[in-house]
């Protein structure tokens, strides 16, 4: 019932007749004063809607609501005082949130000569009873409820109902959300087979943070970059390059429905669920189970994207640190996740899969998706990219700024090259394995080699990485192999990708690491010639205090050179 009363409205609870008498008396004076207005405002029965006559008023609460006042009055013989008493009686009902039934009202429950003292302080509609027809009268036509107005007086009606019929189908949603929340909260920590009815789930309060096993609260530890770094997928933007990041989003979708007999009534995991996309994917493909996982606020988000779907019967979502979590079940079939970092393990999210991996995944049968990536350098040279990103501080509008290029070199530039700069033959110094490569295996140096194929000078380096999707643990992808020669070898059904600049662009992107000729000895980029066969190693670590950051050392030389004749440079990806 809608709150039709300003806060002036007065205690109704008083029984002082002689007050009540006195404002009455005083009102009667005053009548003919407030009938003189130009403007009066009479305010509706049963909402706060004004009305500039009181048949206007009691014709609309008829026809909205039911309550027919003149009825009432007329069926109860009421005179001048008793319909005050009438009015009063109405209002403080409809102010204390309870139903007014026009049949149920009794002479009996107009005795009391408290009614007489108004609800509704200054309330014209007592003023204005006179302009009622008497009892037996025919009521003219109100006012307000004019013919040309009628049809519009009508179409706010049905709006009115209209909304309210979708608030009540929101409300409902609501609840039925709650309930799912409550639910899922249940699976999460054991407790669905308490016997509880829905109506005690979705009325009950939100359960408080499990404690820590010393029965203590259990905070939040994790250092300042870690906290950055959940934080950082709480936003919608960076899901939305990744969910438009076709290349990536369809490759799973495209494993996951083309292999629905391998997801058909198994438990996966979604380890960094984000949005939850891969675990509706996997749900869809007839998952008997599905744990959504997830240390980011934007798991909230999953959860009702899930719910609307109506996929929340197959999948539950956890919020937490997988390392931390407790799972429902002691072991899942599949483990799915979208965990690679530009050059591949920038980020470190890879071990937390892994460590999953080891915990809880079927040994033997159990499958990764996806299950290989291979690591991929060549040399670049493009004399255009490195005139318009590096040298453009030596002349800016006539100004040498070269303070600004202070760092630049030092840095991992995340871009996507055109082929064309791509300066010699790729090679593959990484193969991991997801089923059988340890945390161990992301720290590395390896040997790489290429023959220079550009006519320009080296500017640098190029890495990116491809990624496989396999169907079960057994198969394997061989070293050298890209991923479109794995492709054509499997068949039309297999499914690959690369991040790479021989393809259309990713989200990833590649990794540039730009040499700074100027740190390096006088002449040397002089030394690499067309046809000339390039040697080195590149190597992987991980940077001090920053464990979700990443080093990326490149040395170099032509073939025979070794030890200080070759070249060397370390980027930071951050």
């Amino acid at each position: 019932m809608a709150e039709a009363y300003p806060p002036s409205i007065s205690d109704g609870s008083s029984s002082d007749n002689s007050e009540a008498g006195n404002w009455l008396q005083g009102d009667q004076d005053d009548g003919d004063d407030f009938s003189e207005q130009e403007t009066v405002q009479v305010i509706s029965l049963m909402d706060d809607k004004v009305f500039d006559d009181a048949l206007a008023m009691v014709t609309y609460c008829k026809e909205k609501y039911g309550l027919d006042f003149l009825g009432v009055r007329d069926r109860l013989g009421l005179d001048f005082y008793g319909s005050i008493k009438l009015i009063n009686f109405i209002r403080q009902k409809v102010h204390d949130g309870k139903p007014v039934k026009p049949d149920d009202i009794k002479a009996s429950d107009l005795e009391d000569d408290s009614l007489l003292k108004p609800v509704l302080e200054d309330d014209a509609l007592i003023v204005c009873l006179d302009d009622l027809p008497a009892a037996g009268e025919a009521a003219p036509q109100a006012r307000e409820i004019k013919q040309k107005e009628a049809p519009a007086v009508d179409e706010l009606l049905r709006k009115n109902a209209q909304l309210q019929e979708e608030l009540e189908k929101l409300s409902q949603q609501f609840s039925n959300y709650r309930l799912a929340v409550q639910q899922t909260l249940d699976q999460r920590w054991g407790e669905d087979e308490k016997p509880e009815s829905s109506k005690a789930r979705a009325e009950a309060p939100a359960p408080a943070p499990a404690p820590a096993t010393n029965g203590t609260e259990k905070k939040d530890d994790s250092p300042p970059e870690a906290t950055y770094y959940f934080e950082s997928y709480a936003h919608n933007d960076i899901h939305e390059t990744m969910l438009k990041d076709t290349i990536r989003t369809n490759a799973y979708r495209d494993f996951i429905y083309n292999n629905k007999a391998i997801f058909a009534g198994k438990t996966v995991l979604d380890i960094g669920c984000g949005t939850g996309i891969l675990s509706m994917f996997a749900a869809k493909a007839g998952a008997a189970k599905v744990l959504a996982v997830d240390n980011s606020a934007i798991i909230d988000k999953a959860r009702e994207n899930i719910f609307n779907n109506g996929l929340d019967n197959v999948i539950t979502c956890i919020r937490g640190k997988i390392e931390e979590v407790t799972l429902p079940v002691p072991t899942v079939d599949i483990i799915v996740s979208e965990w690679m970092g530009y050059c591949l393990l920038y980020e470190a999210m890879l071990p937390s899969v892994l460590y999953a991996r080891d915990k809880y995944l079927k040994p033997d049968t159990g499958l990764l998706v996806p299950s290989h990536t291979s690591m991929w350098i060549a040399p670049v040279a493009d004399e255009e990219y490195v005139t318009d990103n590096m040298d453009f501080w030596r002349d800016v509008y006539g100004f040498d700024m070269k303070a600004m290029q202070e760092g630049t070199y030092a840095n991992c530039r995340i871009e996507h090259l055109p082929d064309a700069a791509v300066a010699g033959t790729a090679q593959c110094f990484r193969m991991l394995d997801l089923h059988t490569c340890t945390k161990e295996d992301l720290v590395f140096n390896e040997k790489w080699t290429s023959t220079y194929t550009s006519k320009d000078k080296l500017d640098g380096f190029l890495v990116w990485f491809d990624t496989f999707f396999c169907e079960s643990r057994q198969e394997q992808v061989e070293k050298q192999l890209t991923w479109k020669q794995w492709m054509d070898v499997k068949g039309k059904e297999s499914v690959a990708f690369t991040t790479g600049p021989f393809d259309k662009e990713t989200h990833w992107r590649q990794g540039l690491m730009l040499i700074d000729h100027a740190k390096q000895p006088k002449g040397s980029e002089e030394k690499v010639k067309e046809g000339a066969r390039l040697e080195g190693e590149i190597e992987y670590a991980i940077p001090e205090g920053h464990h979700r950051g990443l080093n990326i050392k490149v040395t170099w030389g032509l073939e025979g050179e070794e030890g200080e004749k070759r070249l060397s440079q370390m980027w930071m990806c951050h």
